[in-house]
Formats: structure tokens, C-alpha cells, sequence
């Protein structure tokens, strides 16, 4: 089932949980006061249902679109009358009035005549004399609700790439027109030739009027969001944040001001109070697997797909240096050591490589060939003499980075995706796809216990914190977990990724915990202990 959750704006609270598609849900639409809400279920289920808001029930339902057409994908009430509202979508446009009495809505076949359009974003005008359909043809279609005829289409030539993805009726007339490859434009009928425009980052997803339509904010693909003055039509940037799977988080040493993340081709440096995105560094075409701060602040290391390791000025995101062909199926796991002299590699065939940094020159150290599979998690010791890599083969390995060889080997069936050092460093923690906890000593590679993780899916991201009480857990069942390090209990739960969580870490200080997803989202926790 697909639920329709209803909410109090001013209470922030949930109101009510309505079902009744199944699948997937496409639009919705509140009728202008405030009495009806309209649903369009997704391809599977195929209906649209008018809900009544103050019974939280539903009214009438019926299939949305025909039989010899495609499915309708967008609604839009009228903007006076309570009764009436359109669909649209591939080869679709109906007008429903709505039988309140016998319960039932009657569609009304609009007519477009030898046009063939398939419907991306729909706005009715303040009057309800008209009202437009952007396609995915790049032109606009003007249609009448009380003849349902086609009033005029356009632009002719030049029209808006990759789609109309939004539209919006200013109320002194005229359109908003949101455009697949980001173009913004306001435009009039019939020519709808663009009078202003500006050119945004992202497919453009959402356009939101602010009282008259004299500010407005608009959404893109890219997760900006930009707030536009009519007059002078000027964008400002007022929210980022990623818009691909977040793939690592790491704190500078010693304080948490500011962190980084990284997902795809982006490395971003963020405020931590403000949440405010201070810095992007962009490669593109190529996804950034994990990051780490030198200890000296001066860079910040990262593991690219291809095979590459990139340094990069944390103040101003320049390129400090590269070393090419660091591995050969594309670095998955980097750490520093804290006399800045070394980096530690992991890379897709299961290689760990040290290298040596030094003012120009970053040499191979030693290529340390021991694992089957790829590298997922590093970690060094405060002494710089030795280091964990945990690997998806099923083993974690302890090595000497004095004499560059291995020391202990841990084996358990499964795919190890995260290790931490105990700050006394006699023992280490491991976590993988078992959803077990295992504690183990560094001496001899011992298993000391086991806890259980996680009812559901893999655990994938784990930190400890400074003095060994605490430490953080979070993987694909959503919820970040802290745990008692001594006991092997949960403490706290946390609530509110909506993704896979990749990533999560400690801040410097104990103020904060931040978690990162696979669906993009970064999530600041106040640390539940007082440090």
C-alpha cells in the first residue's frame, strides 16, 4: 500500500494516514478551500480518489485515464470551485466534476485535435478561464475547462529542452516555466516566447509562488533551492545538499566546526551550526568513494572510481595533487596518519598501498597484497605503527606499518563494512552485512564477544568515541543506534533517515553525531551524553 499522509502545517504533527492505492503515488491536489484532496495512484493502480478532509475518508474514486491511452501522471484543482478539478498525463487531459450527493466524478475528454503530447507539469488560471500543460515536447498547451478545447499552443520553434518539468499562473498573468535543462522562464500567451530568463543548476522540479508571485522559490533536480525576485528576476542560492548517495563523512581533527562529505562527483566542506554548504569541489563523471582530512588541516584526501587519489585545498577546493593509477578498480577506502607524512590506500581488487607524502613528491611506499575483495573501512593508530583494514572478503587485517607486513588476520563470514579501534587500542570493534557487533582482541585476533547490530540489513557505517564509553552504529535498517561500550547495550535510537545509512561519525567535542545516507541526506544528532 501507498499512504497519504496528512499533516498539520502548524503543529507539525501528523494528522491522519490515508490508503488506498497501491504501489506508488503520482500528485495530489487540495481544492481551493480546503475541502476535497485529490489522489493520482501510480501506473499499477491507475485510479484517482477524492478524499473528504474533515471525515479523513474517502468520497469517490475511479480509473484515471482511458483505455487507449497512456497513464495520467498530474492533477490540479480549479481555483474557485470546490467541484472541479483536471488530470493529465500521456496522451491524457480530463476534466472531472465532482457528484458530491450521488458520489461519483464524471471525466470529460479534452480535445487536442491532431496533437499527441505527453503531459509533464499542469497550472490553472486564478479565474479558472484557462488552463496549461507543459509537455514533454517543450511546448505549452493553453486548454478551456468549459468547452475542454485547445485554446493555443506554443512556442513554434525554440522550444523549452528536455520538457516543461513546471509551470505556474502568475495571478497579473503570464506563466512561469520551469524547464528540463534548468532554464527558468516567464513567458505569455500566445507566442510564449521567454520575456525573462535565468539559467538554474538542475532540471527544474518545483516552482512555489510567495503571495502575489512578486518572490518565488523554485526547486531542481540538483537539490538547490532558489529564491527569485519577479522584478528584477536574480536567483539567490538559499539551500543545498546532495542529490546522489552520500558515500562518507569525516571531521577535521580536533574540532567540528566544519565537516566534509562526499557522494558522486562532489566533495562538499559544510558549516556544522549553520548547515550551511561553505565549499564543492567537483570532478566530474566520477564518484568519490571516501575522504579524510590530513591531521594538519591542509588537505583533504579522496578515493575516486578511477583509480585515482586527489588532494585538495580545503579553504579555497584546489587541486593540490593527484596520484594516477593508485589502483586498479578504483580506490574504495583512504586514511592519513597523523604526522601527515603518509597516506593508506584500499582499492576494488582488495590491495592496500602506502604512500609516502612528501612536500612535491607522493611515492609507493609498499603495495601490501593480501585481501580477496575490496577494501571498505581503514583505520590507524594514534602511533602510527599500525593499522586495520577491513575488506568485503570476510577478513579484517591488522598491519605493521613499521616493517610493512601483516600481523593478525581476522576471519568471519562476512562482508566486514566498518572497523574501529578501541582508544586503548587492545581492542577492535567490526561490523559488516551479518548485522553482528564483534569485539576482538589485537593481540592474537581473538574474538572476545558478539553482540547483535540490527534486526534488518547490513551495518555499514560505525564510530567510537574519544575516551571508549560510547560508540555509533547505522546501516540499512534507518536508525542510528548508540551503544554502551562495556555493556553491549543500546542506549539511544535515532529516527529520521529515510535511506541506507553509509556513513556516520562522532564529533570532536561529543556535541554531535552526524549520519549520511544513501538518499542524499546529511543528519546532525545531539549527542545524547554529556561529555
Amino acid at each position: 500500500m501507498a499512504d497519504i499522509i496528512l499533516w498539520d502545517y502548524k503543529k507539525r504533527e501528523l494528522i491522519a494516514r490515508l490508503s488506498l492505492h497501491k504501489g506508488k503515488i503520482e500528485d495530489l491536489a487540495f481544492s481551493p478551500n480546503d475541502l476535497y484532496l485529490v489522489s493520482l495512484g501510480g501506473p499499477d493502480d491507475g485510479s484517482v480518489v477524492v478524499w473528504s478532509i474533515a471525515k479523513r475518508d474517502a468520497i469517490c474514486g475511479s480509473p484515471a485515464a482511458g483505455l487507449n491511452v497512456g497513464n495520467a501522471t498530474t492533477v490540479i484543482f480549479s481555483s474557485c470551485h470546490d467541484e472541479m478539478f483536471v488530470t493529465a498525463g500521456n496522451g491524457t487531459i480530463r476534466v472531472w466534476e465532482l457528484d458530491l450527493p450521488n458520489r461519483k466524478i464524471w471525466p470529460t475528454e479534452c480535445q487536442t485535435g491532431q496533437m499527441k503530447r505527453i503531459v509533464m507539469s499542469i497550472t490553472m488560471a486564478n479565474d479558472d478561464s484557462f488552463f496549461y500543460l507543459g509537455t514533454t515536447t517543450g511546448d505549452i498547451l493553453k486548454m478551456n475547462p468549459r468547452t475542454k478545447l485547445l485554446a493555443d499552443a506554443g512556442p513554434v520553434k525554440d522550444k523549452f529542452s528536455l520538457g516543461v518539468s513546471a509551470i505556474k499562473c502568475l495571478k497579473m498573468g503570464g506563466l512561469l516555466v520551469g524547464s528540463g535543462a534548468g532554464l527558468l522562464a516567464f513567458c505569455k500567451s500566445p507566442s510564449y516566447k521567454p520575456i525573462k530568463k535565468i539559467q538554474l543548476e538542475g532540471g527544474i522540479t518545483s516552482i512555489t509562488l510567495r503571495g502575489e508571485g512578486h518572490q518565488f522559490f523554485v526547486g531542481t533536480e540538483e537539490s538547490h533551492i532558489y529564491c527569485v525576485n519577479f522584478t528584477d528576476f536574480k536567483e539567490t542560492l538559499i539551500l543545498t545538499c546532495h542529490f546522489e548517495a552520500v558515500q562518507d563523512i569525516v571531521f577535521p581533527f580536533g574540532t567540528d566546526e566544519l565537516f566534509a562529505t562526499c557522494a558522486k562527483k562532489d566533495i562538499r566542506v559544510w558549516h556544522t551550526l549553520s548547515n550551511r554548504e561553505l565549499l564543492r569541489i567537483t570532478v566530474p563523471n566520477m564518484t568519490c568513494y571516501s575522504i579524510d582530512f590530513m591531521r594538519d588541516g591542509k588537505s583533504i584526501i579522496s578515493a575516486w572510481d578511477d583509480g585515482r587519489i586527489r588532494a585538495f585545498a580545503p579553504e579555497t577546493g584546489r587541486l593540490m595533487y593527484v596520484i594516477n593509477n593508485a589502483h586498479r578498480i578504483g580506490v574504495t577506502a583512504i586514511a592519513t596518519t597523523s604526522d601527515c607524512k603518509r597516506v593508506i590506500s584500499g582499492g576494488g581488487e582488495g590491495e592496500v598501498r602506502v604512500w609516502q607524502i612528501g612536500c612535491q613528491t607522493q611515492k609507493l611506499e609498499e603495495a601490501l597484497k593480501e585481501h580477496q575483495s575490496s577494501v571498505s573501512c581503514i583505520r590507524v593508530k594514534k602511533n602510527n605503527e599500525e593499522c586495520v583494514t577491513a575488506s568485503t572478503d570476510g577478513t579484517c587485517i591488522i598491519w605493521d606499518l613499521v616493517h610493512l607486513r601483516r600481523n593478525q588476520m581476522i576471519l568471519a563470514n562476512t562482508l566486514f563494512q566498518c572497523v574501529c579501534y578501541h582508544p586503548e587500542e587492545f581492542q577492535i570493534i567490526t561490523s559488516g552485512t551479518d548485522r553482528k557487533i564483534a569485539y576482538w582482541e589485537v593481540f592474537d585476533g581473538s574474538v572476545i564477544r558478539e553482540l547483535e547490530g540490527s534486526l534488518s540489513g547490513s551495518i555499514n557505517g560505525m564510530d567510537i568515541t574519544l575516551e571508549g564509553v560510547h560508540f555509533v552504529t547505522g546501516g540499512h535498517d534507518h536508525m542510528v543506534k548508540v551503544w554502551d561500550y562495556n555493556e553491549g547495550e543500546v542506549t539511544h535510537v535515532g529516527v529520521g533517515h529515510s535511506g541506507n545509512i553509509k556513513r556516520i561519525r562522532i564529533s570532536p567535542g561529543n556535541q554531535y553525531i552526524i549520519s549520511v545516507s544513501a538518499d542524499g541526506a546529511i543528519l546532525r544528532w545531539k549527542y545524547p551524553f554529556a561529555s
